[in-house]
């Protein structure tokens, strides 16, 4: 079945649509037991629409595909910026280590072994593998 066959449109897109708002319907519901669920998908897929058909205006006004790619990827990078915030943010909390203030970014960097570094490649270079258990292993 192609997407572009027009008999499946009236068939595929009240499935697909009633499946959005279901699936979001019981997420909802299992987890919050708000039965608000199909609405507040509804608005968003409303609200996406409303901003791809108003807000592309900068094709229609640079007319070049460079300026709109620059500015389209750094508007959808923005876009996510805030949802980095809860992710990436307890990293920047500080810890104390052995009498030393790092943030917990630091301290998962001391820790996790990085097979890209120089300190790595030395250690591949003298002849020895660095395990994860803290020791060196000969390999030849």
């Amino acid at each position: 079945m192609d997407w572009k066959d027009r008999q499946w449109w009236p068939v595929v897109t009240p499935i697909v649509g009633i499946t959005y708002c279901s699936a979001i319907m019981y997420y909802l519901w299992v987890n919050y037991r708000q039965p608000f669920g199909a609405t507040l998908c509804v608005v968003c897929l409303l609200i996406g629409e409303w901003l791809t058909r108003y807000w592309d205006f900068t094709m229609y006004l640079t007319r070049n595909w460079l300026i709109t790619a620059l500015v389209g990827g750094a508007f959808f990078g923005l876009l996510f910026y805030p949802g980095d915030w809860a992710i990436f943010g307890p990293t920047h909390l500080p810890i104390v280590v052995e009498g030393t203030l790092l943030s917990m970014a630091d301290y998962m960097g001391h820790l996790y072994v990085r097979t890209g570094t120089p300190e790595y490649v030395r250690h591949i270079e003298q002849g020895s593998l660095r395990t994860f258990g803290g020791h060196t292993t000969v390999i030849a």
